[in-house]
């Protein structure tokens, strides 16, 4: 198996000792991006919905700097500090997502890292090039 981590340079800096991304066997496994500050000053906090935007730019961005984008996604998992944000998470979420709708899982956590409302974690395609 080849393993290549990715070094995101242009979303916030991994807050542990874990790769922000990984290649391998074709896939991109994205570790969990929440809505923390490029310049790794820690959480923008806000609504619910600014805390989602925040998240899927991050993700966005860490994508991007592994040449892959939202449209080569399969998997998503999202973690909510509350289930009742679920409705307004979705409102942001679809806007990201809209036409190649990725698989999802979403769970209530008991407590997210710095008590963030949401992270979002995903697996994607490497599409081949030609």
């Amino acid at each position: 198996m080849s393993k290549e981590c990715i070094c995101a340079v242009s979303a916030p800096p991994a807050a542990g000792p874990y790769a922000p991304a990984v290649k391998a066997n074709g896939f991109l496994f994205v570790s969990g991006q929440g809505p923390f500050a490029k310049d790794g000053s820690g959480p923008v906090r806000g609504t619910i919905e600014e805390e989602t935007r925040r998240t899927l730019d991050n993700l966005n961005c860490v994508l991007a700097d592994a040449g892959i984008t939202l449209e080569d996604v399969v998997k998503v998992t999202v973690y909510l500090g509350d289930m009742v944000n679920f409705p307004k998470f979705n409102d942001v979420y679809k806007t990201y997502f809209r036409d190649s709708l990725p698989a999802r899982t979403c769970v209530e956590a008991g407590r997210l890292p710095l008590d963030i409302q949401v992270e979002i974690d995903v697996i994607a395609v490497i599409p081949e090039r030609e």
